[in-house]
């Protein structure tokens, strides 16, 4: 799908609007890793046609086009949950296993790389009831979220999904929910269901980087914030 969502959340940073664009594709008979791999093919044939297409337009807003040039190769590296806490603490950051990243944390870890990168296998408190859990890890999800160089932070977050009906029953009571309030979505499994993954991508997100914008409002005609719902 790829439509309006809306935020439900007080979030005032230069990467949050109120109402934002989203792609949201969700492939049957796909596992974590395959997902990852359609990932980073969507986006580096994404930016690979902008370099090939815009430049002239690029150019205009000033964008170092060089620095672009790797996010269309690939080679995305897939960075663990664990091992971006560590690098968060080696640089003095104040950040323990189980915390969820902040604006400024994934600023900072964006800027270690050249190109998009994964932060893959977040702890289940902070994700999601509906991710499957990692076999090797049952504390963490398979899940992964895309952050974009340059200080720019998440633009794509994804994970597999829980496919067996008592395992998503026992995890939606496990994250203190009503069950009545899920009833419906607890019959996509108990009627049949396949392994399945999914993945949204967050459309201004991705143009405020591509085109290097100081605010994701920018990449939007009519921005909704959280103190300006009528654009």
């Amino acid at each position: 799908t790829f439509g309006p969502t809306f935020r439900a959340e007080a979030s005032k940073t230069r990467r949050h609007l109120t109402e934002f664009w989203m792609m949201e594709p969700e492939m049957a008979w796909m596992h974590q890793d395959e997902s990852l791999d359609l990932q980073e093919r969507f986006l580096s044939y994404v930016v690979g046609q902008v370099l090939e297409h815009c430049e002239y337009e690029l150019s205009i807003l000033g964008r170092d086009l060089d620095k672009l040039r790797p996010a269309a190769e690939g080679n995305y590296t897939r960075l663990s949950y664990d091992d971006a806490v560590k690098m968060l603490q080696e640089a003095g950051k104040d950040f323990k296993w189980g915390d969820d990243f902040g604006a400024p944390d994934e600023a900072f870890l964006s800027e270690q790389f050249d190109r998009p990168f994964f932060i893959v296998n977040y702890p289940v408190a902070i994700k999601p009831f509906y991710m499957k859990k990692n076999p090797e890890n049952p504390l963490t999800y398979l899940c992964a979220d895309v952050e974009a160089p340059e200080g720019y932070g998440e633009i794509m977050g994804g994970s597999e999904r829980e496919a067996d009906y008592d395992t998503l029953k026992a995890q939606i009571e496990e994250a203190g929910l009503n069950l009545d309030d899920y009833s419906w979505y607890l019959d996509l499994r108990k009627y049949g269901s396949v392994p399945h993954s999914g993945f949204g991508m967050g459309f201004e997100r991705v143009i405020a980087w591509i085109c290097k914008l100081d605010h994701v409002r920018e990449a939007v005609p009519f921005p909704r914030m959280i103190n300006r719902m009528q654009p």
